[in-house]
């Protein structure tokens, strides 16, 4: 078995169960501004910071920025209210592969598009804030977002890990996978528990699709 020194694990829809809170949210805040996304459009930015999605639908002008910022602000109310309203859940069998890595001494890190204030709400009411993750790295961290591999290579410098081929990434959408592959990881693995289908995450540069991160111990146990 080979294991790596570092598992990336996204959030929505990879280890946190996503029920529909994130689009309906996104959807919400653009129809509040007058801003109508049609299903493909926003399968298309899944898993990309989320403040850059809203910008590509903003129109050009004078007021783009500032328009960007208010449906920002209306998203992050729009998705606590959802998250209240439904609680916020672990896919199942997360925590467990959590463990299992933690015990064989793997270093665990979560990245995400979500800024830092919706990453603290969802870390916070899992349980998950401290003593779990070696690094946590939201899309206000970095420069650029996925499919850009910034947020990984975050990660890697956060835990001191220098060789891209002892990292593994763990996401849902193609944009984590694209991200993976730009950082050059060992282990880029789709899993199907959110966004994306297998059809669609197969599309782009992966090691594995699986069902969700409760199969991850299958990975390493396989790979050589």
């Amino acid at each position: 078995m080979t294991l790596p020194e570092l598992v990336v694990f996204d959030l929505a829809g990879t280890t946190v169960e996503d029920r529909g809170q994130v689009p309906e949210a996104f959807v919400a805040a653009l129809a509040s501004h007058g801003l109508a996304v049609s299903h493909e459009q926003l399968g298309d930015v899944r898993g990309s910071s989320k403040r850059t999605a809203i910008a590509s639908f903003v129109p050009a002008g004078v007021d783009h920025a500032a328009r960007v910022a208010s449906i920002y602000r209306a998203f992050q109310r729009e998705l606590a209210v959802r998250y209240a309203a439904t609680g916020v859940r672990e896919v199942a069998g997360a925590e467990e592969a959590f463990r299992w890595l933690s015990a064989r001494n793997v270093r665990i890190a979560f990245n995400t598009g979500f800024d830092r204030e919706i990453t603290d709400l969802l870390l916070d009411r899992l349980g998950w804030s401290t003593g779990l993750a070696a690094a946590i790295v939201c899309g206000d961290d970095v420069a650029r977002g996925r499919p850009a591999p910034d947020l990984i290579r975050l990660a890697m410098q956060r835990t001191a890990t220098t060789d891209p081929a002892g990292v593994a990434n763990v996401g849902d959408t193609t944009l984590d996978l694209q991200a993976g592959h730009a950082a050059h990881v060992r282990w880029n693995v789709g899993v199907l528990s959110g966004a994306h289908t297998r059809a669609r995450l197969e599309t782009a540069p992966h090691t594995h699709v699986i069902d969700s991160v409760a199969a991850l111990q299958g990975v390493f146990g396989d790979a050589s």
